[in-house]
């Protein structure tokens, strides 16, 4: 893509830009970490009995001769418990920094710019919407924390590693992936599309 995306591609799920973080790597390391953020949704998404739809990276050039990356994973959850859900959104993030410790590209630098305080944000604002209740640095009562939610994603993540990497290493070379094409790969089912369904 040569063009930024349409405004809605970039926006959190409130219609506010979300924000751009520079990560000091070749275009090439930076679309493979990206690929990686998001086959940690998308697989996540799917083991836990999520439609995916499609996954993918999105990059463009910028005004400027640099570039610009970002992704996008669309889901359907249905019936899909609150904890998991908020789980395959930490799963983005986590494997991003997977990627960096086990490419040998991890710096603290770079393992904060893979923060996506966005993906943290829609699962609290969406399971807010169901009576539950997440907490971004505390563990509200009756529910759970960030940081609770991450370690259920990172174990998560460490039993999908093979299948996160098979993802991301094909996101990376087809730019997008539907859901059908995720779970020829990874073996994982991909439950069928509900009309109307949340």
């Amino acid at each position: 893509m040569t063009t930024a995306p349409a405004p809605e591609i970039l926006n959190d799920h409130t219609g506010t830009p979300r924000p751009f973080l520079d990560m000091p790597l070749t275009h090439e390391q930076a679309r493979l970490g990206m690929a990686f953020h998001e086959a940690g949704h998308a697989v996540l998404s799917m083991a836990y009995g999520m439609h995916v739809i499609t996954s993918e990276v999105i990059a463009w050039n910028t005004e400027n001769g640099g570039w610009r990356l970002t992704g996008n994973t669309a889901h359907q959850a249905q019936n899909t418990p609150p904890w998991q859900f908020a789980a395959q959104a930490a799963a983005g993030e986590l494997a991003h920094i997977n990627y960096l410790m086990i490419y040998g590209l991890w710096t603290p630098e770079r393992a904060a710019a893979c923060a996506s305080p966005h993906d943290r944000d829609q699962a609290i604002d969406i399971l807010g919407q169901f009576g539950f209740r997440l907490g971004r640095n505390y563990v509200p009562e009756d529910g759970k924390s960030w940081g609770m939610v991450r370690g259920m994603a990172r174990r998560k993540v460490a039993h999908l590693w093979h299948e996160i990497r098979t993802v991301a290493l094909a996101m990376d070379e087809n730019t997008v992936l539907t859901g059908n094409e995720i779970a020829a790969l990874t073996g994982l089912a991909n439950p069928a599309f509900q009309v109307g369904a949340a």
